[in-house]
């Protein structure tokens, strides 16, 4: 696979997508000028509801309006005023990347939440998550296909020397394919929904988007293969969760690129973020234990934090991204 070609330059950094605050130019000038070489679209949750990865994803989905009941997503027989915050608010933010990057010409990310994590969000006008019926599912998984095409060629328009990379965030798809979603009463869990028609729903997100997806999830027992299958070019995961090495090498070996969750998402006890060095060592240890050649790493893995950073100090994102940026560049230089 040495000679696969990577929507992403060779060293690359970026972030997993939530930033603190809520000053989304602030938030859009911190990952232009720590990720020059793929930044990403800032996701600012304080901003309240809509500025969460399920409202501000709902806001894209077609012919499937959401409001919030109880501080809770469901699904709504009309748009509403909660739509149209969540909608304004990511307006907001497409027309702040466009100023700030008008020139940019290299590849940008920008998350979504994925079907499946929507899926054991939204809950149904009747009550009951969304995920609990195959298919309420399966039309979540179209509207929100159709969604993402839009939503991406939204992005192209504004900065049009750029190449978008998308990431789906899963981070519910393991618990959905072990059927461990819990039901409102907390005393049962939802079905498990098959790894087949999981991994169908997926590829139809993936295929709508028409550019290069990467799969992100922060939880144990990420299934690599479903998401190889589905035709993701990456997946972006925690590194402190991997426990199994095989199903991971497998992956990568198969030409799965990886998005390695490198340093922590908060500072150590001693308040310091970790340096260039110490992410780079953590994600070169990784690789060698992997058993894959060196020459492969810079080209194939990019270095983020563990996961977003909505709860850091604004110090200490500036901080683990910089250190993110350069030890991409030092994996580069070897």
């Amino acid at each position: 696979m040495t000679d696969q070609a990577w929507p992403w330059p060779a060293g690359a950094a970026t972030g997993v997508g939530s930033l603190p605050g809520t000053d989304i130019a602030e938030a859009q000038r911190i990952v232009l000028g720590e990720l020059p070489a793929l930044p990403h679209l800032p996701e600012l949750p304080a901003r309240g509801p809509g500025a969460d990865i399920v409202g501000r994803t709902a806001g894209l989905l077609v012919e499937l309006p959401v409001e919030l009941y109880a501080a809770r997503w469901r699904v709504a027989p009309r748009s509403g005023r909660d739509l149209r915050r969540a909608r304004d608010l990511l307006e907001r933010d497409l027309d702040q990347l466009a100023e700030q990057a008008e020139t940019y010409a290299g590849p940008v990310k920008i998350q979504v939440g994925g079907p499946f994590t929507l899926a054991a969000a939204l809950e149904l006008p009747i009550g009951g998550r969304l995920v609990r019926d195959p298919g309420a599912v399966r039309d979540l998984a179209g509207s929100l296909a159709e969604g993402v095409r839009g939503h991406v060629a939204a992005v192209a328009r504004r900065l049009p020397r750029a190449t978008v990379l998308l990431q789906l965030d899963e981070p519910s798809l393991p618990a959905v394919l072990a059927g461990r979603v819990p039901t409102e009463s907390g005393f049962g869990t939802y079905r498990a929904v098959e790894p087949g028609v999981a991994g169908s729903l997926l590829r139809r997100v993936v295929e709508a988007a028409g550019v290069p997806v990467v799969v992100h999830c922060c939880a144990p027992d990420v299934p690599l293969d479903l998401i190889r299958n589905a035709g993701a070019v990456g997946v972006s995961l925690d590194l402190n969760l991997v426990t199994d090495l095989d199903p991971l090498g497998e992956a990568v070996d198969a030409g799965l690129g990886l998005l390695a969750g490198a340093a922590p998402t908060q500072p150590a006890s001693d308040g310091r973020a970790p340096s260039s060095a110490q992410v780079a060592d953590r994600v070169r240890r990784l690789w060698d234990r992997l058993g894959f050649p060196r020459r492969r790493l810079a080209d194939q893995v990019v270095v983020t934090p563990a996961c977003g950073l909505a709860n850091g100090s604004p110090r200490y994102v500036r901080a683990v991204l910089a250190a993110c940026r350069d030890a991409g560049r030092r994996l580069a230089e070897e």
